[in-house]
């Protein structure tokens, strides 16, 4: 029972974790056509190409410029830049457009140590900006892009806020954005367009999200740019292959924008059902292989718009304490039910120590301490399987020469139980334990594979980040020790050719697997199976060593029923004496 709980295991594991990390989805082939015969950007999607990836990084995003021009529009005058600090966030708007052009967040830096850059770093030049301005005039849209707004700047109560008013020929736009101290994420944006008096549609693009659309190569959760909205209590995330199919959504939403795996930029509970607009855009970089890909999206109100923007982490506690389905947008998995008081313990322990890679280890010991009785009764039973394992396969071997449809086979099950029960085993006690147990372990994986606050931890030694992997390879040879040894200690009823593929080739697999994993999650398996091996000895010396029993050959027990039946008889006789 053992082997099919451990088989089970390795099998679920196999399907969320081991065919991604083995069999690679192949890339789009129509995209990948479009690519090497076409160099026209095709309707659903852009295409850009970038002599070097690291160049536009060397610039400041704070007075670089991108999009602030588009092909026909007036030429402005130099345009005013407008910017906002505060303990999370350093933002620049400018008066061109009135758009935002820089939006870093100081808590997660990017690969280079500086504050991560959420506006997209390799977008296209023509690619508009956060908060562009458009409606259903291209000519006016064009006009929008590049006028020049004056601005208005006020800060009181906590909360900074700016006007930006344009006003040409009867067109009169303004926009509004306010940022309170509480939520340095959420931006508060209002937009009114009209001419001649008459309110006009209007729509709030973003344009290419988010950062720099490079996605790390990795074997766990982590997605490219993709479209997500929460809409009648479902959140859908449409991914890279199938935006084209999916470009536009319409209705009211809880909330609705892009997302990766650790950041969002989102509309928050909109006031009025609104149209989402989704293109792909593909950006070729020298020197990345795979380019960059980003989602340009846009929200169009039927007239004046009004509405939260989230432009930040996927944090558990900064989303909640905006809108609580805000923090549906986490991919925690069907088990999100336990993952998020994992998550808080984690985080109420990492109040105490500081450090997230020992506080995932205390909190690894803590859950297999509560989970001691499950596993104690687990190895137990499996002991006493292991002892009486020699007398079931007498008993298989009795019958292993009939055929399934023999009625004498159904004898089998029958002494099969007259020994379980002979012997005080319960053969579901074993794994019964283990199953009860996988929820948890599913929980985990989900919680470590998808939790920002491992992005950058740092731990000991190579370990910088534990949401990468371990540079050196020292924890996943680690892991595949420890279970080669916890493996070599556990009972088991596997006939060896079975057993020596459990102890060998099992953490063989498991440690290539996890070469690329997350540090963080490799490491709370190593710590599991290094608890799982103290565990085991704790039992065996509690239970002792298992008792060998022997099984005599037919012919003998053949002699010895019939000299205990010779007994009875002549008891019976004394008696009638």
């Amino acid at each position: 029972m053992e082997r099919r709980v451990l088989i089970a295991i390795v099998l679920s594991f196999a399907v969320l974790y081991g065919y991604q990390a083995l069999f690679p989805p192949p890339p789009d082939q129509a995209a990948q056509q479009q690519k090497q015969t076409s160099p026209k950007p095709a309707q659903d999607s852009k295409i850009a190409t970038v002599p070097n990836a690291s160049a536009p990084e060397k610039s400041n995003p704070a007075t670089s410029v991108q999009g602030e021009a588009p092909v026909g529009a007036p030429v402005a005058a130099p345009a005013r830049e407008l910017a906002i600090d505060n303990p999370a966030v350093h933002g620049v708007f400018t008066s061109r457009g009135a758009v935002l052009k820089s939006w870093q967040l100081k808590k997660y830096p990017d690969t280079d140590g500086r504050s991560l850059e959420l506006i997209a770093g390799h977008a296209p030049a023509d690619s508009p900006l956060p908060f562009t301005l458009a409606t259903d005039d291209a000519a006016l849209s064009a006009e929008l892009a590049a006028a020049p707004f004056t601005i208005t700047e006020s800060s009181s109560g906590g909360t900074w806020q700016a006007t930006f008013d344009y006003s040409n020929g009867g067109v009169v736009a303004q926009k509004t954005f306010s940022i309170a101290a509480a939520q340095p994420y959420v931006i508060n944006v209002g937009a009114t367009l009209t001419r001649n008096g008459q309110p006009l549609p209007v729509a709030l693009r973003w344009g290419p999200a988010l950062g720099s659309g490079i996605v790390a190569k990795s074997r766990t959760y982590n997605p490219p740019p993709q479209p997500i909205f929460f809409k009648d209590g479902k959140v859908t995330r449409v991914t890279e292959s199938k935006i084209a199919a999916n470009a536009v959504q319409e209705g009211t939403f809880g909330f609705a924008g892009v997302d990766d795996h650790y950041f969002l930029t989102a509309l928050v509970r909109p006031e009025s059902a609104v149209r989402l607009q989704y293109t792909p855009v593909a950006v070729e970089l020298k020197d990345v292989p795979e380019g960059a890909h980003y989602v340009d999206w846009s929200a169009r109100f039927p007239s004046a718009a009004h509405v939260k923007v989230f432009a930040g982490p996927k944090d558990f506690d900064v989303l909640a304490a905006i809108d609580r389905d805000l923090v549906r947008s986490i991919d925690f998995g069907m088990f999100a039910w336990i993952v998020v008081p994992l998550l808080r313990a984690m985080k109420w322990i990492n109040g105490y120590i500081g450090n997230y890679g020992w506080s995932l280890i205390i909190l690894t010991v803590l859950i297999n301490l509560a989970m001691f009785p499950l596993r104690h009764k687990s190895v137990v039973s499996m002991r006493r399987m292991q002892e009486i394992q020699p007398e079931m396969k007498a008993i298989q071997d009795r019958y292993k020469n009939m055929k399934m449809s023999d009625p004498a086979r159904a004898k089998q099950n029958q002494e099969m139980m007259e020994l379980y029960k002979s012997r005080g085993v319960n053969p579901a006690s074993g794994c019964v334990p283990m199953l009860l147990t996988l929820p948890l372990i599913y929980a985990f994986y989900a919680m470590l594979s998808v939790a920002i606050e491992l992005r950058g931890a740092p731990f000991i030694l190579q370990i910088h980040d534990l949401s990468a992997h371990d540079p050196y390879y020292v924890w996943p040879v680690l892991m595949a020790l420890t279970m080669f040894v916890q493996q070599k200690m556990t009972p088991t009823t596997a006939d060896p050719a079975q057993q020596k593929m459990m102890t060998l080739i099992m953490p063989v697999m498991m440690g290539a697997m996890f070469m690329r994993a997350a540090s963080g999650l490799v490491i709370y398996w190593t710590v599991s199976n290094i608890w799982g091996i103290g565990q085991q000895m704790i039992t065996n010396r509690i239970i002792g060593p298992a008792q060998v029993r022997t099984v005599r050959p037919p012919a003998e027990r053949q002699i010895k029923n019939a000299k205990a039946v010779g007994n009875g008889k002549t008891d019976q006789a004394k008696e009638r004496k």
